[in-house]
């Protein structure tokens, strides 16, 4: 579940808004749109208000976990530390969340849009992690998830360890395939 920075920055960044701009639709001062994406002045009615401006409304959901959106931010802080593995893990936690849930609730975790992790292979895997849960129940894709930085111009691994094989084609799922991400099938399999 993204917390209210996650939201109101996404929100801003998917009608292409600057902060001032929002401010304005808002009725708010940019300082409040600053303080809001980082986590500070979130009141509700705030939150309201700047999602509002962005053309969004605020709904909730039957489940309490983790979207894709807070998985990236999770995701870009462990590679921040240089942490490959943990990385992983927050993915495969990601692939857990949606395979758990179904329908709506599924393609609620895939809406909105993640910041980019400052690593392109990382920033695709996510795209196709969500589009390949998501279409295996034909949810509607999310249009973020198709947009030029998720796709890779060379295929390439995640490299969080140098010993792993590369895999075939024919081990790598469809969507990872076709953004250019070169991941085991097996690696998302809930154990």
């Amino acid at each position: 579940m993204a917390d209210a920075s996650t939201l109101i920055r996404a929100a801003r960044r998917s009608r292409r808004l600057t902060q001032e701009q929002l401010a304005e639709r808002a009725q708010l001062d940019q300082g409040s749109v600053s303080r809001s994406e980082r986590g500070r002045d979130a009141g509700f009615s705030t939150i309201d208000r700047l999602l509002a401006g962005a053309g969004h409304r605020l709904y909730a959901a039957p489940t309490r976990r983790d979207d894709a959106a807070s998985s990236a931010a999770e995701i870009r802080e462990h590679l921040r530390h240089g942490d490959k593995d943990r990385a992983l893990r927050a993915l495969l936690q990601l692939n857990d969340n949606l395979l758990a849930e179904h329908g709506l609730v599924r393609g609620v975790l895939g809406l909105a849009e993640p910041e980019p992790t400052r690593d392109l292979v990382w920033d695709a895997a996510i795209a196709a992690l969500v589009a390949w849960r998501l279409g295996a129940e034909r949810i509607p894709l999310p249009t973020w998830v198709d947009e030029p930085g998720r796709f890779l111009s060379e295929p390439r691994t995640l490299e969080v360890d140098s010993a792993d094989p590369v895999p075939p084609r024919s081990e790598v799922p469809d969507e990872f395939a076709k953004r250019g991400v070169l991941a085991w099938s097996d690696t998302f399999a809930s154990v």
